[in-house]
C-alpha cells in the first residue's frame, strides 16, 4: 500500500495533526549542526564535528569518476539521513501516542538521475516495516507512520519526491 507519493517542496497537508500526536515542544527555534570536512587523499576526506564520538570515512562512490567499490559515499549518506529521520520521527510519534510495537525496520533507495543538465537524487524510496502484536492496532499504526512520513524533517528539507510504501505486519 502507498500511502503518499509527494515532492516535498510542494507538500500539502495530508491528515489532521492536532488530535493524538503533536511535535513536541522545543525549547529553542534555531539550532546548528557544525560538521567539518578533512580531504585525505584521491576522493576521500573525513568527516568529524565537535558532537560526534567517531569520525566518518567519505568519499565518491562507484559510479562517478575514480570513485571506489565499497567507498561510504555522500549519496549513502543522503539516503540514510532520510531513512533514519523517518525512523526517529516514528520512534518519537509512537512513544507520545503510546503505541506498543515489536519492531521498525527500514530500506531506504535514492535514484539518481540528470534533471535540467544537473545530477541529484531525484527521488527516495521509503519502505517501512512495522510489526505489532495486535491486529486491532494496524489502522493506528498506519496512520502514525503517515505522521512520521509528513514530519520527516530531513525528507521535509529536501527537494526529492518521497516515494512511501510502509507495511504494517502483525506477530
Amino acid at each position: 500500500m502507498i500511502f503518499s507519493e509527494k515532492t516535498y517542496s510542494n507538500k500539502s497537508k495530508l491528515v489532521d495533526f492536532s488530535s493524538e500526536w503533536c511535535l513536541p515542544c522545543m525549547n529553542n527555534t534555531e539550532y546548528f549542526y557544525e560538521v567539518s570536512l578533512n580531504w585525505q587523499s584521491d576522493r576521500k576526506g573525513i568527516i568529524e564535528s565537535p558532537a560526534l564520538n567517531k569520525t566518518i570515512d567519505i568519499g565518491s562512490s562507484q559510479e562517478f569518476p575514480n570513485g571506489k567499490k565499497g567507498q561510504r559515499s555522500l549519496e549513502h549518506l543522503f539516503v540514510a539521513a532520510v531513512n533514519s529521520c523517518l525512523m526517529t520521527t516514528f520512534l518519537s510519534v509512537a512513544e507520545n501516542s503510546e503505541l506498543e510495537f515489536l519492531s521498525f525496520d527500514s530500506t531506504a533507495i535514492g535514484k539518481i538521475d540528470i534533471v535540467d543538465g544537473k545530477y541529484l537524487i531525484s527521488e527516495i524510496t521509503l519502505k517501512p516495516i512495522v510489526i505489532i502484536s495486535n491486529q486491532q492496532n494496524k489502522e493506528r499504526t498506519e496512520r502514525l507512520l503517515q505522521k512520521s512520513e509528513y514530519n520527516c524533517l530531513i525528507a521535509n528539507s529536501t527537494k526529492s519526491k518521497i516515494l512511501f510504501n510502509p507495511e504494517v505486519k502483525i506477530k
